[in-house]
This record gives C-alpha cells, structure tokens and sequence, in this order.
C-alpha cells in the first residue's frame, strides 16, 4: 500500500524531520499539538495541524483513542510515532492495526517482546548471543535474590523489568546494602512502569555503551547500519554520540553486527530499531536491550551512511523490500552529535524553563541542527528539555571533534541554562579524544567549575578596553543610571561573553 497521508504523533524536533522527509517522498503529513505547542515550527510545516489537548502529555501526545480517532476522522493512511510517548507501546500499535491504520513500526508482538527486559533476554538467548549474566525471570523473593546476588558476585545491578531511562534501577555494591536497594527499586519501577518486577544482573564496571542501527522489512531481510558510541551519560541518559566508536576493531565491529541482526530475527524484526550492548575493556560485549523504534540519536548514523533513516521506515511501512544489502553499505566519514537541553549542568544538570531569548544555530560545511524551537519560544515545563541537536560530520573523528568545537562556540543561547558548555568540555577533554572514555565519564572527569568561561586573546583585549573606557566615563561623567540603549550594550557584551 502506498501512504499518501501521514499523522505523526509526536512533537518538537522529531516531528519536524519526519515532516521533512513524508514531504520529500510525496506524502501529505498531519501535526497534532498540545495547547503548549500551537506555535510550534513542526505545527506550521505540516500540511494540516490539530490541537490534540492540554498541555500534560496524559491529556494529549499519550491520549490514544483521541490520537487514533483524529487519524480516521482524517482519513490518515498511517501513524508514525517517533521517539518516546507512545512509540514503543504495543496497545497503540495494536489499536492502530486495528483501525486499519498502518503503524510505522515493527509489530506489537516484537514492541511486548522487547520492551519486558526479562523477555527479550529469553528470546535472544536461544541465538548465541552473549548475555550479561543474571536472572532470565522476575524476582521477588528477598532471600532468594540475595542468594543469587551473592552467586553472580558483587557489584550487582537491580533493574525494573519494564524500565527504561535510568528508572527502577539500583547499583549495589556489597550484600549489605542489598534489601533496602531491592525495595527502593520495586517501588520506583512500579510508580514509573505500573510493574513492580526487577531483575538482576551482574554490573560491568565502567563499561562502554555502544549500539546497533538495524532495518528490517516485511519479506524477512535485516540488515545493520554500523555502531554508534553512547557512552557520555548523565543520570543514564544519553548526551553525546557519534559515529562509528573510536575504539572498536573491524572484527569487533562484524561480530557486533551480526549479533545485533540475530536479536531483530528472535522477535520477526522490521523497521527501524536499535541493539544496545555494554562493551567491558577488553572489548567483550554482552546485550542489553532493543529499542523499538527511531533513536534520538539516528542522525549520525544517517550521515556516515547515506541512509534517511525515516524514508525507509516509511517504504517499509508500505511493505516495500530493502533497496540494499548489507554488502552495499559501508561507513563514510565520522558524526558527532550533542543533545542541545535546558539544563543546568552547573546545577546537576537539572531542567531549565524560560524564554529563548536569543536562539540562533550554527551553519556551515558539514553542520546539522535538528531543533523544534525559534527564538522568543518558551521552554515548556510539560515534556523532556531538548532544545535541539546539533550534528557534524567530517572525514574522520579528529576533524569532527574540532567541527564540533567550531559549531558549539558558533551556537547563540540566552534566556535560558542549556548544555552547550558541557558538551564543549568534553569535546575538549583529553579522555574523550582519545575515545577511551566509558559511561562513567561525568562521574570521574566533570565538575560544575569546569565551565569557568574561558576568553580568546582578541576577547581578552576587547574586555580590557570596555573595562577601561567605562572607568574613564566614571571619572568624568560620575556615576549614573544607564541609559537604555547603554543597558542594552552591556547585555550584549554580557552575552558575548558568557557565550562567546
């Protein structure tokens, strides 16, 4: 079936680049909103727009008899849901079937199969795959658990069986600690997934985070896009990747890949997904789990491979084959991306609200800004902070790092905290150069005064003179109320430098 109508329901900068690429291929796209969303840019690219509810995402983005009802009302031949909200719950992609909307997605069954951690571990364990070792069932019998913790070895990991994002999860580090963790960790993944089931698993120390782009169709052909590199974390969140890792060998790199295609065939795979692996130091990789969906970070893959990752969920949507094989891809070049969010990362990172008050992103060769704001927009309270991504690509890593300094320094931001100099920082840390840095990079290596601002020479010399200029105004003229216009110098020089 060919789509000629697309409704995405999702928001912000993803919304905004499936538009773009339903545009390319000839398809009519369909924008829902929240009430806090009307003057979004994705709401006025699309060909038609619908306020979907208030503001709360349980109102809205998350409403899916209204999201499904709006669809048919529109006579919408399919949905694509993006990232996050509904984009990997298996009851929307069943309802959407159901309404004989296509769901630009993989199956209901492979979402449930792969989104239950404990579920997916059986699946792909029938295929070889190497496994981090732990429980293959909930538990929840305390005494039990603390037996089998103390046969795996600490330190352990305690993770909700339905989680995801850092939630209803617990390092523990000797059997002392282990019941109050064990608790603390049901309870959180029952508040967060409304599951309560943990599992437990033995922790890598210091690992590498590193995952594979996969593509499926509908005739039963998987193929592996290459790895990306997920290691710089906050509060197990993804900042910064890129494209391919730094450190990987071929042979790693072909074994990894292969892996990756035998856990989209446990679950009858197709469209886009992603197999997230932790890499120990010896380069000794084990499974972690499958995200059923568009990654966040896809860009990077796109640019080292040619490949819009959204055109082909869509003609595989359509039930299109795969127009390549794996023996037509290969890795050009290297990508960077960082996640551009309100956050303060002078303050633990914690999310920032306001007005954009300057908001002007970098351009150039080899720049790439995914973003979902203008300037004078407010930073809604109600959804994730992302501001925008900002991508770079480059012949290899060491030119894309300093591309990615370029694009950073470049990057206009006032009105409110964001993470720009954080992502600069690292960057420009020695650890990260060297691509020997692992998921515990912020924990060892950053601290909030880090982000002193730092001048040029020129700038130094600028300063010095506007210093100097203002001192001998003082002298002659006195001290006085600045003029508006005055005001207005010295909070440009003020952001000039504070961003410059």
């Amino acid at each position: 079936m060919h789509i000629k109508k697309l409704l995405i329901a999702n928001r912000g900068e993803i919304a905004q680049r499936i538009i773009r690429s339903a545009r390319e291929m000839g398809i009519r796209t369909v924008a829902i909103y929240s009430e806090a969303d009307r003057k979004a840019p994705y709401v006025r690219l699309a060909d038609e727009a619908i306020c979907i509810g208030p503001p709360p995402s349980a109102q809205s983005y998350l409403h899916m008899d209204r999201i499904i009802q709006t669809a048919l009302d529109l006579h919408v031949d399919a949905i694509h849901p993006g990232y996050g909200f509904l984009s990997e719950n298996a009851t929307f992609a069943q309802k959407v079937a159901d309404a004989g909307i296509i769901f630009v997605g993989p199956s209901p069954h492979a979402i449930a199969t792969m989104g239950d951690k404990l579920k997916a571990k059986q699946a792909v364990s029938r295929y070889g795959i190497p496994l981090v070792p732990g429980t293959e069932e909930p538990i929840t019998d305390m005494l039990k658990a603390k037996q089998i913790a103390l046969e795996i070895g600490y330190p352990i990991l305690i993770k909700a069986s339905a989680g995801g994002g850092g939630k209803g999860m617990r390092i523990v580090e000797n059997a002392d600690d282990f019941e109050a963790q064990m608790k603390r960790a049901a309870s959180e993944a029952l508040s967060a997934f409304g599951d309560p089931s943990v599992f437990i698993e033995k922790y890598i120390t210091s690992p590498k985070h590193i995952e594979i782009q996969v593509l499926g169709d509908q005739h039963g052909h998987i193929v592996h896009l290459f790895e990306r590199e997920c290691s710089i974390q906050r509060r197990h969140q993804k900042v910064v990747e890129e494209a391919p890792s730094g450190t990987l060998t071929e042979d790693i790199r072909l074994k990894m890949g292969e892996a990756a295609v035998k856990v989209a065939k446990a679950c009858d795979y197709y469209g886009a997904g992603t197999v997230e692996f932790i890499v120990d130091k010896d380069l000794n990789f084990y499974f972690l789990e499958m995200n059923t969906r568009l990654q966040v970070e896809h860009p990077v893959t796109e640019l080292i491979t040619g490949k819009d990752l959204v055109r082909e969920q869509l003609l595989i949507a359509e039930g299109k084959p795969l127009s390549f094989t794996q023996a037509d891809l290969q890795i050009r070049g290297h990508a960077i991306e960082i996640r551009v969010y309100a956050e303060d990362p002078e303050n633990n990172f914690l999310p920032d609200t306001g007005t954009l008050i300057t908001y002007r992103p970098p351009m150039g060769p080899g720049i790439r800004v995914d973003d979902g704001f203008e300037e004078g927009m407010e930073i809604p309270v109600f959804y994730d902070p992302m501001i925008a991504k900002l991508i770079v690509h480059d012949e290899n890593r060491e030119k894309a790092i300093l591309r990615m300094i370029r694009a950073i320094n470049e990057y206009r931001i006032t009105g409110v905290k964001n993470t720009l100099a954080f992502c600069k920082f690292v960057m420009e840390h020695t650890e990260f150069r060297s691509a020997a840095f692992t998921t515990k990079f912020v924990e060892n290596h950053y601290l909030p005064e880090s982000l002193e601002p730092s001048f040029s020479s020129v700038e130094k010399k600028a300063l010095a003179a506007f210093v100097g200029c203002w001192m001998d105004d003082q002298k002659i003229n006195g001290p006085s109320h600045p003029s508006t216009a005055d005001q207005k110098k010295r909070s440009q020089w003020k952001n000039r430098i504070t961003h410059g």
